[in-house]
C-alpha cells in the first residue's frame, strides 16, 4: 500500500464511527513518517466535497484540520452534485461523483455503471476533445435530473 493510501485509510478509520474528526497535521505526519504536505495532498485528493467531505484548516493554538462527512437527503445531495459540476466535467471527477453517490446510497451500483458508461471517454470518443468535458457535464446533469424524478 502506498503512503497516500495509508494516510487515507488512517483518516477513514478515525471517521468510522463518527462524522467529524479533528487531526493535527504535523502529529499525523510524524506518526506516518512523512512530510506535512503529504497530508495536505491526501486531504485535497481523497476528502473532497465530491466524495462527501468538508475539510477545514485552523491555524494557531497548535492548529488542526477538521474533516466532516456530509449527510443530506437524496434531493439535496443530487442538487449539490449538480451545482458542483459546473460547465465541464472530466472523466475522473465524474467517477468521483458517482462513487460518492453510491457510497451515500443515493444511486445503485447499476445506475452508476450506466452513468459512467454514458459519460466515459470511450462513449464520447467521437466528440472533439476540446468539447468533450462540456458534453460530459451536460449528459451527466441531465441523467442525474432524470434519476431525481
Amino acid at each position: 500500500m502506498n503512503l497516500s493510501n495509508i494516510i487515507a485509510h488512517m483518516i477513514s478509520e478515525m471517521m468510522e464511527n463518527q462524522d467529524e474528526v479533528e487531526i493535527q497535521r504535523n502529529t499525523l505526519a510524524q506518526t506516518v513518517g512523512c512530510v506535512p504536505s503529504q497530508i495536505n495532498y491526501v486531504l485535497a485528493s481523497r476528502f473532497t466535497p465530491e466524495r462527501g467531505y468538508i475539510v477545514e484548516s485552523r491555524r494557531g493554538g497548535g492548529g488542526y484540520i477538521k474533516i466532516t462527512r456530509i449527510h443530506c437527503d437524496r434531493g439535496t445531495a443530487l442538487m449539490h452534485t449538480l451545482n458542483a459540476i459546473g460547465d465541464t466535467l472530466d472523466e475522473k471527477t465524474c467517477r468521483s461523483h458517482l462513487v460518492n453517490l453510491v457510497y451515500l446510497d443515493l444511486l445503485t451500483k447499476r445506475d452508476a455503471s450506466l452513468l459512467l458508461a454514458a459519460t466515459g471517454d470511450n462513449a464520447l470518443r467521437l466528440i472533439d476533445p476540446a468539447r468533450r468535458d462540456a458534453v460530459r457535464a451536460a449528459i451527466f446533469k441531465q441523467m442525474l435530473l432524470a434519476l431525481q424524478t
